[in-house]
């Protein structure tokens, strides 16, 4: 479902993104970690279309960025880690606007749609208020739902329990769980090592724009030589002094 090959990202002299290759199946759970500036939010930016790739590929449901972006961009939803939304709209105005932008017919079916989603991430009874009320976590539910509502076949996420407390936290992670059971691939980024165990089945880790590991968390417990928590597995693999090969 994502295919991503030599991809690269130059600014100058510094490479952000350094000859990535990943594959990730369709209806997988992955996870993407590294530390402070490893390169995980540019890569994101380049799969979502936000900046263009210096080198590479970046394919998606069979559609290369580069000759069928719109396609691309159509059957993905993206959860940044900072989203912008119109505070002067209400949140179903803020729904509708989304729906507007992937072309969504007006119909029963979506007003339906946007109804559930409102009510599965806890916004039912807010959809009428404007987003400027709301408190930060109903924010990035709220954005949750708009890349929800023209039912992507992949889900990509920047940092998303930045902001949630423990209720939202877990609604999120069941939410992920249960779309990726529906088929629906997942591809998220996050510092939350524990959010990344619990939810995801493969994980590749980078630093410094190159990939270092890449696998199942037993697989990462193995190169890392260690069996510990993935904190553990984390630190000794974002330490090594050598780059694995993609």
């Amino acid at each position: 479902m994502i295919q991503l090959i030599d991809l690269t990202k130059q600014y100058r002299e510094i490479k952000a993104v350094d000859r990535i290759n990943l594959h990730v199946d369709k209806g997988a759970r992955f996870g993407f970690l590294g530390p402070n500036g490893a390169g995980k939010t540019t890569t994101i930016k380049m799969m979502t279309g936000v900046l263009q790739p210096t080198g590479g590929r970046i394919i998606i449901n069979g559609y290369d960025m580069a000759v069928s972006p719109a396609a691309l961009k159509a059957c993905i939803g993206f959860i940044p880690d900072r989203p912008f939304m119109y505070e002067k709209l209400t949140g179903l105005e803020f729904l509708d606007f989304v729906a507007g932008l992937y072309g969504l017919d007006r119909s029963a079916r979506l007003k339906g749609r946007m109804a559930d989603l409102l009510t599965r991430f806890d916004l039912q009874g807010w959809e009428d208020q404007l987003i400027e009320s709301y408190s930060h976590g109903m924010k990035q539910r709220l954005v949750m739902c708009a890349a929800l509502v023209h039912e992507p076949e992949v889900l990509i996420v920047d940092e998303p329990m930045v902001g949630l407390d423990p209720k939202g936290a877990r609604l999120v992670k069941d939410i992920f769980k249960e779309q990726a059971g529906n088929g629906v691939t997942l591809f998220m980024s996050t510092h939350s090592l524990e959010t990344a165990e619990e939810v995801c089945e493969k994980i590749a880790i980078i630093r410094n724009g190159r990939l270092v590991a890449h696998g199942t968390p037993e697989e990462l417990r193995n190169q890392a030589g260690t069996d510990g928590k993935l904190e553990d597995v984390f630190l000794r693999l974002t330490q090594e002094k050598g780059i694995a090969k993609p």
